[in-house]
């Protein structure tokens, strides 16, 4: 009896453990917890052929003027199209999902406000379906957009950009 209660524990375990691996990051009401800013993110697809662009007619957050530009300062590319894009809030004691598309995505956990006051200290993962790609800690500061290299695609390249809304 003992052997089958061991088993059957193992195996309650292991289904669990599965469950939790294949969920869809969690979504969590904003106005139950307590927040430390809000993020704007974006999915963007980098390339030097612009017979590459998919189409996406994904306009840029309307505080980041000439984005292209700025992406082009750091990228060495020519065209930039956003894929996709996502607001989400920053909780304090909880992770937050920015979610710009079904493939590419990134968990944040809120280390508390910047040293002055003026930004978030921020530790991030960058994950392509259920592998993490990159793990970092920043600061997100206003008007200080992130932009994060991710992988080759197409005849180009993904670039992550996190955006810090509001404070």
């Amino acid at each position: 009896m003992k052997v089958f209660l061991k088993a059957l524990i193992l195996l309650l375990g292991l289904a669990s453990a599965t469950a939790q691996e294949n969920a869809a990051p969690p979504v969590v009401s904003s106005a139950k917890h307590a927040t430390d800013g809000h993020v704007w993110g974006a999915l963007i697809f980098a390339t030097n052929n612009a017979e590459q662009l998919t189409g996406a007619t994904g306009e840029a957050h309307a505080d980041l003027p000439k984005l292209n530009e700025r992406l082009a300062k750091v990228f060495p590319f020519k065209h930039f199209e956003i894929l996709g894009q996502h607001r989400q809030d920053i909780f304090r004691e909880y992770e937050s999902w920015v979610v710009p598309s079904r493939d590419l995505f990134m968990k944040i956990d809120s280390k508390g406000p910047a040293a002055d006051n003026n930004g978030v200290n921020l530790h991030m993962q960058v994950w392509r379906q259920q592998q993490v790609l990159v793990k970092s800690d920043a600061v997100l500061r206003k008007n200080s957009p992130l932009f994060i290299g991710g992988p080759s695609w197409k005849d180009g390249r993904l670039i992550f950009v996190l955006f810090l809304e509001r404070k």
